[in-house]
């Protein structure tokens, strides 16, 4: 099977095709489509790309090739990661509003080529920000089920390696999702969170200490706080700033550290690709596998009863023809709180471009929340 990873030249879709060949998730049969643009620096960039991966990785790398233009992807499943992204640097911070109008026509133009041009069973996978944007465009043009955001995934691999630091044991032992919109509106689900070796009374008692009393209703308070103190420390000290996150309750480390990352200039890159190959091996693997991702829903999910239509990441079952199934159990009362705030959050972003509850689809259209903050 073939892979087109769009936006490859950059700083994640550099990793993607690194990640893919070096975990040899692509046989030397198969096809990885760098995908760039014709104008400034990007041709030429795509071109040299593709001349050092076959340097570096000649004995196992797949076939690559180059394409320029959106008429010329052609995959089985298409990694998006074009578009802008926000400035790596310390005291900037990210205008989603203005992300989103810049990568929205990024997003339309792949979006209409595939639509146009693909073979009708592609499964693509949304990197680029905002996440939940890519996913309503693409998912409008090809089919909801054949579209999924790496987001909530990434997430909810960060949610389960600072449960594990937390408990002192390897990540692989710890189960649970991050739901949600990716980035500051993640809903942490700390009733999902298992733990291989401890049953449920011991689970219990874990999960409590480690949130520490906290509950999600004031986790919006918390990430604030956070920045603007992590905000001060990086330009004055970046290790004490590091070493301040390992203070705070595993899910506030989630957003934290990433946070932290981006403004140091190291960026996310390494992370970010790491769980988009993941999802990839995933499709290209011919099982059917439980993880997190932004999906369109159609009522497949709800929170107290009500339907949940729209953009949200949630746990799925993922597989060769895209994700099928959501298991979301009814969450705890401050999840479902938290859940309704950012589904009815990314409904406002979606709806200048038609996406949200105006166009009858937004995630907020049957849950709201209320003035005391219950999912209504």
């Amino acid at each position: 099977m073939d892979v087109a990873v769009l936006g490859a030249t950059g700083d994640v879709g550099r990793q993607v095709c690194t990640q893919l060949i070096e975990r040899r998730v692509l046989p030397t049969s198969s096809r990885l489509q760098l995908v760039g643009r014709p104008d400034g620096g990007s041709a030429r960039a795509t071109h040299g790309l593709r001349a050092d991966l076959v340097d570096a990785y000649d004995e196992h790398a797949p076939l690559i090739d180059v394409a320029l233009s959106p008429d010329d992807v052609v995959a089985d499943v298409v990694v998006v990661a074009a578009g802008r992204t926000s400035p790596p640097r310390p005291g900037v911070t990210t205008d989603r509003a203005a992300l989103a109008a810049d990568n929205h026509a990024v997003f339309a133009a792949y979006a209409e080529a595939l639509a146009r041009n693909g073979s009708g069973h592609e499964v693509v996978v949304v990197v680029s920000n905002p996440v939940e944007l890519g996913v309503a465009v693409l998912a409008e043009a090809l089919g909801r089920h054949r579209v999924i955001g790496m987001g909530a995934w990434l997430d909810t691999l960060r949610f389960r390696r600072e449960v594990a630091v937390s408990l002192g044991v390897r990540r692989h032992r710890v189960g649970g999702f991050v739901a949600g919109q990716h980035g500051d509106d993640l809903v942490p689900l700390w009733s999902t969170v298992r733990v291989s070796g401890l049953d449920a009374d011991e689970r219990r008692r874990a999960v409590a200490g480690l949130r520490r009393g906290r509950s999600l209703d004031g986790f919006a308070a918390e990430i604030d706080a956070a920045k603007a103190t992590l905000g001060e420390l990086v330009v004055t000290d970046i290790a004490a700033a590091f070493q301040l996150i390992e203070t705070w309750p595993p899910d506030l480390r989630v957003l934290a550290r990433p946070w932290l990352t981006h403004q140091s200039g190291a960026k996310t890159a390494a992370g970010s690709a790491n769980a988009t190959v993941d999802l990839v091996d995933t499709v290209l693997d011919g099982r059917d596998i439980v993880v997190a991702g932004q999906v369109a829903l159609d009522g497949e999910a709800s929170i107290g009863g009500r339907p949940l239509h729209g953009v949200l990441g949630v746990p799925v079952v993922l597989g060769p023809e895209g994700w099928t199934r959501v298991l979301l159990d009814e969450p705890d009362p401050d999840e479902a709180r938290r859940l309704a705030t950012t589904a009815g959050r990314i409904d406002a972003m979606l709806a200048p471009w038609g996406l949200g509850a105006g166009a009858g689809a937004g995630a907020g259209a049957d849950i709201r929340t209320s003035a005391d903050g219950s999912a209504s």
